[in-house]
């Protein structure tokens, strides 16, 4: 058995695949293995994973019959590792030289159900932003292990599965996995989170994160946005399953609910504009289903008004305070710009090109 099985889901990835695989199979640690999940991508990344296949005897091909999206592909992976902890990597994402011995050796000093690892997002031009743990610690020493409830600052790390590694027997004893649909990450982490008796973090730039600018479904305007509404809800149905671990960190969770789905509709590449009026009515209707009885913390400023817009059902408001905001943005962005050099090419009806 290896100490790590990296579950590497494929699809319409081939610009990328190799340098994924070879990250992780290139380290210098080498008890671990991979397994990649070809769900039936219609592009070169089958060839490429056999090429590496036949020279890498630690990869482990799974092929799906038809695109099932990349929950379906992540358990899919999941049941065929073997490794005693689990670390799902994205195939267009890769880890950095040196990664697997810090991560094998913060397993081994630690012995966690989760280890939360360090990550940077990297941009199109190269740049990178690393993505600190110190929004948990604050700066504080930290215990080897917790729990969600000793630390609930844990709730500020972002909700993705990248930046997790997991037992493999814990998520086996829990049967968390994940859901169908966009943003899947949330009903995995979150659950996952309030679960673990033991919990590490490796506070070390550990995944590299790329930010695509097309192919994200940050960037794409969908109605598959509303699919983060069952997502949240499998979150709290775990909680009412488990009421005594969970119950007091449940209205920081309801906070994380709301920010998020503020976070969808206040992005102009996401909802459809003729859909943001439903989007809103759902949020509000969760909003009503899952407040706290004792209420929760309420965000300062704009934020907090927001909240209290979901709250009250109010969209016309909610629309109206938005519109003012992207007024004075953009006019100050109008007027913070120099005046153009050179006169603006029309197309003969005064409209830019």
């Amino acid at each position: 058995m290896a100490l790590l099985s990296v579950i590497v889901p494929v699809y319409r990835v081939e610009e990328y695949l190799a340098e994924c695989l070879d990250s992780i199979l290139g380290q210098s640690f080498g008890d671990v293995e991979v397994v990649a999940v070809d769900d039936a991508s219609d592009d070169g990344c089958a060839e490429i994973l056999a090429g590496h296949a036949a020279r890498e005897p630690r990869l482990k091909v799974v092929t799906l019959s038809r695109n099932s999206g990349l929950g379906a592909a992540r358990n899919a992976g999941l049941a065929a590792a073997t490794g005693r902890y689990v670390w799902f990597v994205d195939s267009d994402d890769w880890l950095p030289e040196g990664t697997l011995e810090a991560v094998a050796a913060r397993l081994a000093d630690t012995e966690p159900d989760l280890l939360v690892v360090g990550y940077a997002r990297v941009y199109p031009d190269g740049t990178r932003r690393y993505e600190s743990l110190a929004k948990v610690t604050g700066g504080r020493p930290m215990p080897d292990t917790f729990t969600l409830a000793g630390q609930p600052s844990m709730l500020n790390v972002l909700h993705i599965a990248c930046n997790k590694i997991v037992r493999r027997d814990f998520l086996a004893e829990t049967g968390i996995g994940f859901g169908p649909g966009w943003y899947e990450d949330v009903s995995f982490s979150l659950p996952l989170m309030l679960a673990a008796d033991r919990i590490a973090l490796l506070d070390r730039d550990c995944y590299a994160y790329r930010q695509r600018q097309a192919g994200a479904i940050t960037q794409t305007v969908s109605d598959r946005h509303f699919e983060v509404f069952p997502h949240w809800e499998r979150v709290f149905a775990f909680m009412d399953e488990h009421p005594a671990e969970t119950g007091s960190v449940r209205p920081l969770i309801f906070q994380r609910m709301i920010w998020h789905y503020l976070s969808v509709l206040g992005h102009s590449h996401r909802v459809p504009k003729m859909r943001r009026k439903e989007f809103f009515t759902r949020m509000a209707q969760h909003y009503r289903r899952y407040l706290p009885p004792a209420g929760y913390p309420m965000p300062g400023g704009a934020a907090g008004l927001k909240h209290r817009l979901v709250g009250r059902g109010a969209y016309r408001l909610f629309e109206a305070l938005r519109a003012v905001k992207k007024g004075r943005l953009d006019t100050a962005t109008r007027t913070s710009q120099p005046r153009a050099a050179t006169p603006e090419l029309t197309d003969g009806r005064g409209l830019a090109r």
